[in-house]
């Protein structure tokens, strides 16, 4: 078993919470290839998405629905500072993981993290495991629980939808 995702178990092992670890026959890197491979829908997928603090150089968690994007500047306010995308060897340095197998716990260096509120309408939300082919499901209150993560709307709005009627 890779460090990696043992380092995931240990933690939820640790927490003492039911969950589902499964390792999958196709790569789950994506939000797409994670939902394909769970047979849910892509909201359901968990992302774990890090930026680097402009200012303190220290690394911040969101984990979004699958199907959402990050605005920059809702999660910078949320962090109160500037972010940037934090780059792969920094995140593998600070978590331990590898990007396409980040999961939201079990970090070598814990961070601050913010969670999605699209996440808690579903049962169970599925999330990188370690590795790029572990995923486990899990409740999204339990997961929230043991995480710590802020509940925060830091995802982009959807652009507004054109109404079909003519213009005259």
């Amino acid at each position: 078993m890779s460090k990696s995702l043992e380092r995931v178990r240990a933690a939820l092992d640790a927490a003492g919470v039911a969950f589902d670890l499964r390792e999958m026959a196709a790569e789950t890197r994506t939000a797409e290839q994670a939902a394909a491979a769970a047979g849910c829908a892509l909201d359901q997928i968990v992302k774990s998405v890090l930026f680097r603090g402009s200012g303190s150089g220290q690394l911040r968690l969101f984990l979004t629905a699958g199907g959402n994007r990050i605005d920059p500047d809702r999660a910078s306010t949320l962090a109160q500072e500037p972010l940037e995308r934090a780059d792969a060897a920094l995140i593998r340095a600070e978590t331990g993981f590898a990007i396409g197998g980040v999961a939201p716990l079990g970090h070598l260096n814990p961070c601050a993290l913010w969670m999605d509120p699209r996440l808690m309408d579903f049962a169970v939300v599925w999330a990188a495991a370690g590795t790029p082919r572990h995923i486990f499901a899990i409740a999204p209150a339990v997961l929230r629980r043991i995480t710590g993560a802020a509940l925060a709307e830091f995802t982009a709005q959807p652009a507004p939808r054109q109404s079909a009627g003519h213009v005259k």
